[in-house]
């Protein structure tokens, strides 16, 4: 007797496809985080002056206190904005996240793919969801 015909293992599924929402959210927060790697850029060159201009009044007994003073001010006043700037930043990035997440999520992808998914890859229809985001989870 002759065994049955078996069926020919399976695959896994292919990837639902990335939805066109997805793509789009990915590419808005890839530019973010092009805007918070320029914030960074200003919070570092403004924390650079002020350490600067505190180490002047310090060390400088010569120095115009007058004249460190507006540098201080400038310096801190540069930091707080860019501060601010970046919170901001961090709202928005969150929101986005949130918005990918769903719509990557509603289109069939795993919610561990869906949050770990690269936004560069994602944005450049090159991203495929791979196990990683489980190991990250160990």
């Amino acid at each position: 007797m002759s065994a049955p015909d078996a069926a020919p293992p399976t695959s896994a599924l292919p990837a639902p496809a990335v939805p066109p929402r997805a793509r789009a959210l990915a590419a808005r927060l890839a530019a973010l985080f092009g805007q918070d790697s320029e914030i960074v850029g200003r919070l570092n060159d403004a924390h650079h002056r002020l350490a600067g201009a505190n180490d002047r009044l310090r060390c400088a007994p010569a120095a115009d206190p007058l004249v460190v003073h507006h540098q201080i001010h400038r310096a801190f006043w540069a930091y707080e904005q860019a501060s601010e700037q970046r919170r901001q930043l961090a709202v928005d990035v969150g929101e986005l996240s949130q918005q990918l997440a769903d719509t990557l999520t509603a289109a069939g992808y795993r919610p561990e793919h869906a949050r770990s998914a690269n936004v560069h890859e994602l944005a450049a229809g090159t991203w495929q969801p791979t196990d990683q985001a489980k190991q990250m989870k160990r």
